[in-house]
């Protein structure tokens, strides 16, 4: 797996940074780069593999320094890039809404270029709805995390989804050299 990997994201509870970094132990700590859109400059024409980390906010809302940043994300060229996303949010106190922010990134990333990877079972998840799953509603977009409700379960799905990605980007790095 080459060195070439950053991990996104923006966080205002530090759910987000907390899972960013344990993705990053599991890929490798040296192989990732770790960037905070809130206060982090960073080109990603630099990385080969761009993985975006994001929570859903209340009523489907993007995460407060992701509002800020979407207008550059959404202009980025992300062809030849392999990319990949986790979220976080709370499908107790916001069923009809779970991850929608990863249906918001996802769309981005596919339209301007993107090669997708990292898609999720909605397996052992409670919620109504959500902009963040497949068209057959079985996956989501990405690892689906929710520290409010299920704490106990992000590290064994964020490892699961890790060791998913590497074979995937393994694959992917393979076909495109």
């Amino acid at each position: 797996m080459n060195n070439n990997i950053a991990i996104i994201y923006g966080s205002t509870t530090g759910n987000i940074e907390s899972s960013a970094e344990y993705i990053a132990t599991c890929l490798s700590p040296e192989k990732v780069q770790l960037f905070d859109i809130a206060v982090d400059d960073f080109d990603y024409n630099e990385f080969d593999v761009l993985i975006f980390g994001i929570s859903t906010w209340e009523y489907g809302g993007l995460q407060e320094d992701w509002i800020d940043y979407f207008p550059v994300f959404n202009e980025a060229n992300f062809t030849g890039k392999i990319c990949s996303q986790f979220g976080q949010g709370d499908q107790d106190g916001y069923d009809e809404w779970y991850q929608d922010a990863l249906g918001d990134v996802h769309k981005v990333l596919q339209d301007r270029g993107g090669t997708v990877i990292g898609l999720w079972p909605n397996e052992g998840y409670h919620f109504k709805a959500s902009k963040g799953l497949t068209e057959d509603g079985n996956y989501f977009l990405g690892l689906s995390l929710d520290d409010d409700n299920q704490p106990e379960l992000s590290e064994k799905r964020i490892e699961q989804w890790v060791a998913e990605l590497k074979v995937s980007i393994n694959e992917l790095q393979c076909e495109l050299a």
